[in-house]
């Protein structure tokens, strides 16, 4: 029985696989080469495999995804330390602030790799096609 996502004459992707690999910043496909050739710019190919990523299609969703964990992880870690220790208002703000500004930027990058890891391994957004020959 095969997946709706696979097709016939090609390789299976491991999805927990790409995933882990894009969230470590890495190629989906050959786990090598860098995934980023920024902070959050994807590399439009692998300088490794040469596997094309520059149609992947993040867009929003990992935004959305380290606001949700950052905000859950954040708000019973305020009421908790608030009821404990009750801080002023000024010493909350500057250090759940600080806090969840570097949490975002610790989780986004990793949350976006995982996600283009996710499109790669379920070929979607384009990585359902053979690697076309790169244009020089």
């Amino acid at each position: 029985m095969s997946s709706p996502h696979h097709h016939p004459g090609t390789a299976h992707r491991p999805t927990g696989q790409a995933m882990l690999r894009g969230a470590l910043g890495r190629c989906p496909a050959c786990g090598e080469g860098k995934l980023f050739r920024s902070f959050l710019k994807v590399a439009d190919h692998c300088p490794a495999c040469d596997e094309a990523m520059h149609h992947q299609r993040a867009d929003d969703g990992p935004a959305y995804l380290t606001i949700l964990l950052v905000s859950h992880l954040g708000a019973p870690l305020l009421l908790a330390s608030f009821v404990a220790w009750r801080p002023s208002a000024m010493t909350m703000i500057w250090t759940f602030g600080l806090g969840a500004v570097a949490l975002s930027l610790l989780l986004l990058p990793r949350i976006k790799g995982a996600m283009v890891g996710l499109q790669w391994a379920r070929r979607m957004h384009g990585f359902d096609t053979a690697t076309p020959a790169r244009e020089t």
